[in-house]
């Protein structure tokens, strides 16, 4: 089953033309269709479930420094927040908190989810310690060895976000699914 994204504008290359009213059919984690919401809905067909989100779809942003991100900060758990706060802690600050492999597994899976909500499908970067490679991988989002442009294009891997006016993301798409999504 498709599913069609419908969104206010879509660009398919970073920086491209804004296509107002387009959308995306998704199946089986590519791109089945991109184009005017119309076409692309009667190309997925009658039972495509629709979502609808009020921004501009675009491919997914690049993060080069993901390796220093993730193994050089730590990023605290929600139930340490009180005594850490809530913003990655890095300088010294890791190292006095006696970072095993399990916290920094975690804190790296922390650390993607904010690279998912900052609308990132994909980075760069030798992830040296093994908890933090493991993260990454089994968190779907593409590690690339040098920053390339991916544009959206037919029957290519789902991967996008939707910007807000704001500039923050609203949704977060990998192989079609749907990894972040702001509340």
């Amino acid at each position: 089953m498709s599913t069609v994204h419908r969104v206010r504008g879509l660009r398919l290359a970073e920086g491209g033309e804004l296509l107002p009213d387009h959308a995306v059919a998704v199946t089986g984690g590519r791109f089945a269709a991109i184009g005017p919401y119309e076409e692309v809905l009667a190309q997925a067909g009658p039972h495509a479930r629709v979502r609808a989100w009020d921004g501009v779809l675009t491919p997914g942003r690049y993060e080069p420094d993901a390796a220093a991100l993730l193994e050089a900060a730590y990023y605290p758990d929600p139930r340490e927040a009180a005594e850490l706060g809530t913003e990655p802690l890095t300088g010294e600050a890791p190292a006095a908190l006696e970072m095993t492999d399990a916290r920094w597994g975690g804190s790296a899976r922390r650390g993607v989810q904010r690279l998912f909500a900052a609308g990132t499908t994909a980075l760069s970067g030798t992830f040296t310690r093994p908890a933090v490679r493991t993260a990454v991988e089994r968190s779907g989002i593409r590690v690339l060895p040098a920053p390339r442009p991916r544009p959206l294009v037919l029957t290519g891997a789902a991967d996008f976000a939707v910007f807000a006016d704001d500039g923050g993301a609203l949704v977060t798409v990998l192989g079609g699914r749907l990894v972040f999504r702001r509340s």
